[in-house]
């Protein structure tokens, strides 16, 4: 039909911690959720997978991004932009972008939080 019906799953080092709502029918679709997680202090990357939604099958994963541990020490007030969507199966070509907000709270000797505002894509 030219269109997805995509939601978001945030990973932290491989384990699925939170999954967006979905948004039907749609190729620009808009979340605005925002969470927050406890984060290990040993953790070293989050990745968001965008995905559609498939009620007959397995559903397709559309694209990724990786935010590692390097990345959000280099953005200490945290990272707020657009992300370029990369290629999940190397066979698969990818285009789009999600918009997203993450900020590590407190401080290294603290019990951390991720906070990971999900807003939309394109």
């Amino acid at each position: 039909t030219g269109s997805s019906d995509p939601y978001c799953i945030v990973k932290i080092d491989d384990e699925a911690i939170i999954r967006t709502a979905t948004v039907w029918k749609t190729l620009s679709p808009f979340w605005g959720e925002e969470y927050e997680v406890q984060l290990q202090p040993t953790f070293h990357s989050i990745s968001i997978y965008v995905m559609d939604e498939d009620a007959l099958s397995r559903d397709d994963v559309i694209g990724k991004v990786c935010i590692t541990r390097d990345m959000l020490v280099e953005h200490p007030k945290g990272y707020s932009g657009w992300m370029s969507l990369s290629e999940v199966d190397p066979d698969e070509e990818v285009q789009g972008e999600i918009h997203l907000r993450v900020e590590v709270l407190g401080s290294q000797g603290q019990r951390r939080q991720l906070r990971c505002t999900v807003l939309e894509a394109r």
